[in-house]
């Protein structure tokens, strides 16, 4: 008799394809590795500023594969890390490989799509915990 329902490991899949997908599209661009490395940025940049407790109920609102993309190299020990806008940028370009001046609006983008994808108010009460300016660059309009 076949299954109907698909394994977890293909739904754990298909879920992130989900999210990958609305990100490659909001960003205007069919390339997934590309939409892979700046979710994944946008993941640790935004986790690395949260405390312990906000980062784990973020989280759980993850899909399980981008979960584990999202706790991949976590040190929670050493959180929040401080810094203002300009670091949050300089860190977010580092590892999603995209120019200073792309960042803010790739930023803002993948903002965009986490916030349609997690449970309301999820991403605004993570927000709460960052500086105004950080906030600002997230929430800004979409480029």
């Amino acid at each position: 008799m076949p299954a109907t329902h698909p394994p977890d490991f293909e739904h754990a899949i298909h879920t992130a394809n989900i999210w990958l997908k609305a990100v490659a599209e909001a960003l205007g661009t069919e390339d997934r590795h590309f939409a892979h490395r700046v979710l994944r940025a946008w993941l640790h940049t935004f986790r690395d500023r949260l405390t312990v407790d906000v980062a784990a109920h973020f989280a759980a609102q993850l899909p399980e594969l981008l979960r584990g993309a999202y706790y991949d190299g976590w040190s929670p020990s050493s959180v929040p890390v401080r810094y203002d806008r300009d670091g949050y940028v300089n860190r977010f370009v580092q590892e999603a490989k995209v120019s200073a001046e792309d960042a803010p609006g790739i930023a803002a983008t993948v903002t965009t799509v986490v916030k349609e994808h997690v449970s309301p108010g999820t991403l605004e009460s993570a927000l709460e915990q960052l500086p105004h300016d950080i906030r600002a660059l997230l929430l800004q309009p979409a480029a």
